[in-house]
């Protein structure tokens, strides 16, 4: 299993940045992770600067987004669906995407359900529960 420290997701996003800005060739990865970094240029100047990214890793502020694990996210989100694991997400992924008209609204929703899942299975010591995770996705795509 692929395990990238804080560092290496750091080093990724900024090396994607700096890449596109570039116009230099994107393998298929850092092309996902260019679409999402497109949809946040709230995060380009955080993006720009990869020494300043690694210094900021213990840096923790209060109701502030962190926006390598935002990403990370979107780019586990669009994984799991490429390949429809854990099996349904696509279908629910695909149907809240319908309802909020949006790909980028229904990946925010599924990363609520996403984070839910991970802090649960952290807390209670257990593998995450991917069944969990679908019924909340599909929970929130039947809901207005």
């Amino acid at each position: 299993m692929f395990s990238p420290s804080q560092a290496d997701v750091r080093h990724f996003f900024c090396s994607v940045y700096a890449k596109a800005l570039a116009g230099q060739p994107l393998e298929a990865i850092e092309t996902i992770a260019s679409l999402w970094i497109d949809e946040h240029p709230e995060y380009h100047g955080e993006l720009a600067d990869v020494d300043a990214a690694l210094a900021a890793m213990e840096q923790v502020e209060e109701g502030r987004t962190n926006p390598f694990l935002h990403l990370s996210m979107h780019l586990s989100i669009s994984e799991q669906c490429s390949i429809d694991q854990p099996r349904g997400i696509r279908q629910a992924v695909e149907l809240l995407t319908h309802r909020r008209n949006s790909l980028h609204a229904a990946h925010h929703e599924a990363m609520d359900c996403l984070g839910k899942m991970i802090w649960e299975s952290q807390r209670a010591g257990r593998p995450p529960d991917g069944d969990a995770y679908i019924t909340c996705v599909q929970q929130h795509a039947t809901r207005d």
